[in-house]
């Protein structure tokens, strides 16, 4: 049997669940521009989880900028 494939794109709740963050607090770091900005698939929103796995690592960071929530 093949082990499964890790996702490419992720739902909200889920991309929140990846930064160990409650929902609410996800959609304003995104509001904010701290977070990457979804991208849609016909009716649906997803965030890619190499960009969200880019920020853990700091390499998408923006520490430059302060982010007022």
């Amino acid at each position: 049997m093949a082990a499964p494939r890790p996702s490419l794109a992720v739902k909200e709740a889920t991309a929140a669940q990846m930064l160990d963050l409650r929902t609410p607090h996800f959609r304003k770091l995104v509001a904010a521009g701290a977070l990457p900005q979804p991208f849609q698939i016909g009716d649906a929103q997803r965030w890619r989880v190499d960009e969200l796995q880019a920020i853990v690592a700091g390499v998408a960071a923006k520490t430059h900028e302060d982010f007022e929530l």
